[in-house]
């Protein structure tokens, strides 16, 4: 393997004008030298392409095509990739500048691992961290893991090796034309578990995580509940597609995973400010499997404190409450990993 391997970063683009100028800067000035940058553009109407355009850069491209969604926009990528190693950045996502030296330097250090992830801060629709950060368990990795609790976490928080894809690979007749796929195109959201899912049930590759948060991944606090519910549905697809071809394996972890699935909506709906629906989903968690508060006491308790002060309490001494929480979680996490990381 050459000392520094080609990367290929794929960028889906879908109508992120707003945002894709800071993250594709932030690829742009990565410390690792060695890149193809390859912006999907999913049939964008906005100023987007435009802006991707404008960099004289030869390391971007833009390629076009009609919407097919993120997931067809990654298998668009990963089809035009010439790179050993694949990583993705979404559009409104940020990477720190070493991100793609140390997923290289680990990857290289670690031939048994095949999907490379770092931990991800959380920042605001204005690029402001919040302060907190997704705190997955880095190693020894199950396909259980993979279910129920999603480590990886978010779909910029990833770098591949080709080989991976090679071994998920599948053919399709989506488009009109026989294609190569590694995605699942026919999911429009958790396209992200069901292809971690895979890699972990059918492959020996390893998924294996850094301590640094090198991924800067944005969060609003607005949506619709709906939504929730669309993403539920969309989630449980994702079981009855592994229960066709894991029937034992869902038969174990299946109800296990929907609880924490379950959890981690009420957290969602928490922090889009319905407390009915995220009390509600709470209570279909615990009694979908009471495990997940043997297993996660903690964070299981204060979810379900959010979700009912925000249901009881006046706004403002609720919003006081939670910066409260929130300040106090985040130096926590930011105590533990300094102290991995021996700082």
């Amino acid at each position: 393997m050459s000392p520094s391997p080609l990367v290929s970063v794929v960028m889906p683009l879908y109508n992120s004008a707003a945002t894709v100028r800071e993250s594709l800067e932030s690829v742009l000035s990565q410390t690792y030298p060695n890149l193809e940058i390859l912006v999907v553009n999913d049939g964008s109407t906005d100023d987007g392409v435009a802006i991707c355009q404008g960099y004289a850069d030869a390391r971007v491209r833009v390629v076009h095509q009609q919407n097919r969604g993120l997931a067809g926009a990654r298998n668009t990528g990963i089809r035009q990739a010439k790179g050993e190693f694949l990583g993705f950045l979404d559009s409104d996502d940020l990477w720190l500048p070493t991100k793609v030296e140390r997923h290289v330097a680990h990857l290289q250090a670690r031939p048994e691992v095949g999907v490379s992830f770092s931990r991800s801060g959380f920042i605001d629709e204005n690029s402001r961290p919040i302060g907190i950060y997704q705190m997955p368990r880095l190693q020894d990795i199950t396909p259980q893991i993979v279910f129920c609790r999603n480590p990886i976490g978010n779909g910029s928080a990833v770098v591949i090796r080709r080989d991976v894809f090679t071994a998920i690979r599948f053919e399709a007749n989506l488009y009109g034309d026989v294609e190569d796929f590694y995605f699942d195109d026919s999911f429009r959201q958790s396209e992200d578990i069901e292809c971690w899912l895979r890699i972990a049930l059918q492959t020996h590759w390893r998924i294996e995580g850094l301590p640094e948060a090198l991924t800067l991944y944005r969060i609003s606090d607005g949506g619709l509940s709906a939504n929730l519910m669309k993403q539920y549905a969309s989630w449980e697809r994702v079981l009855l597609k592994t229960e066709a071809t894991q029937p034992e394996f869902v038969a174990q972890w299946g109800s296990r995973a929907r609880a924490y699935q379950l959890r981690y909506l009420a957290r969602r709906a928490t922090r889009q400010r319905d407390g009915a629906l995220a009390v509600r989903l709470l209570h279909q968690s615990l009694a979908t499997d009471w495990r997940v508060l043997l297993e996660e006491p903690r964070r299981t308790l204060i979810t379900l404190l959010a979700a009912y002060l925000l249901r009881l309490l006046p706004e403002a001494p609720y919003r006081w409450l939670e910066g409260r929480m929130l300040r106090s979680t985040g130096a926590s996490q930011q105590r533990r990993m300094r102290g991995e990381l021996g700082r």
